[in-house]
C-alpha cells in the first residue's frame, strides 16, 4: 500500500507541474486565469488522504506563485509577492498567503466532505453523488477563499484592476468571476470526480498481490 499511495502521489504531482507549466491547467481570462489544477489534487484527496491532498495542494500554490510570477496578468499581484501591487512600485508577502493558504486547503476539504456526503445520502446512488458533490462544493469554496482574500486583502488594488468604485462594484466584480469561471470549473470538477474516482478507489483498494 505504501508503495501504491507513493506511485500515484508522484502521478498525480506530475500531472499538476504538467498542468502549471502548459495552458492546460490557467487558461486566461483577461483580468484573471480560470485553473484546473485543482481537479487533480480534489481526486488525490479523496483517494489518498488529507495530508497528501494538503501536499498537492502546497504544490499548486506554489505554482501559482511561479506563473503569476513568470508571465503576470492583471491581478498577478495577488499571487505573487515579486509583482507590485496596482498603485505602489513593490510586491505584497500577503500574496503568499491567497496563493498557497486556498490551496492546501483544496487538498484537504475534498476527503471529509466526501466522507460527510456518504454518511446523509441514500445508499442506493451515495457514491456518485458524493463524489459530484463534493467536486463541486470543494471548487466553490475555492473560488470563494481566493476572490474573497483577493477582495479583502487587495481591496485597493483589486477596485482598480476591476474598475469598480464602490465595494457594490467590487461584489458585481466577484460574482462574474463565478458566473464566468467558477460555475465552469466546478461543474468539470463535479463530473470529473465522478467519472474518474470510482475505478480508481477500487484500484487503490484491490489487495496487493
Amino acid at each position: 500500500m505504501k508503495i501504491r499511495e507513493f506511485t500515484l502521489t508522484t502521478v498525480f504531482l506530475a500531472i499538476i507541474l504538467l498542468f502549471a507549466l502548459t495552458p492546460i491547467g490557467f487558461i486566461h481570462l483577461g483580468v484573471i486565469k480560470a485553473t484546473l489544477i485543482h481537479i487533480p489534487i480534489i481526486i488525490a484527496s479523496i483517494l489518498l488522504g488529507p495530508r497528501i491532498g494538503a501536499f498537492l495542494g502546497l504544490a499548486f500554490g506554489i505554482s501559482s506563485i511561479v506563473t503569476n510570477t513568470m508571465a503576470p496578468t492583471l491581478l498577478s499581484f495577488a499571487f505573487s509577492p515579486a509583482i507590485p501591487v496596482l498603485g505602489t512600485s513593490h510586491g505584497s508577502p500577503w500574496a503568499l498567503f491567497v496563493a498557497i493558504v486556498p490551496r492546501v486547503l483544496v487538498g484537504i476539504l475534498p476527503y471529509y466532505l466526501f466522507k460527510f456526503f456518504q454518511k446523509i445520502l441514500p445508499k442506493s446512488f451515495n457514491q456518485k453523488l458524493s463524489l459530484f458533490l463534493t467536486g463541486m462544493l470543494t471548487t466553490v469554496l475555492h473560488t470563494f477563499l481566493v476572490m474573497g482574500s483577493i477582495a479583502v486583502i487587495f481591496h485597493d488594488a483589486y477596485a482598480k484592476a476591476v474598475n469598480a468604485d464602490s465595494l457594490a462594484g467590487i461584489m458585481v466584480a466577484i460574482f462574474m468571476v463565478f458566473l464566468t469561471n467558477g460555475i465552469a470549473e466546478a461543474t468539470l470538477a463535479a463530473f470529473a470526480a465522478a467519472l474518474v474516482v470510482p475505478p480508481l478507489l477500487k484500484a487503490v483498494n484491490k489487495p496487493a498481490g
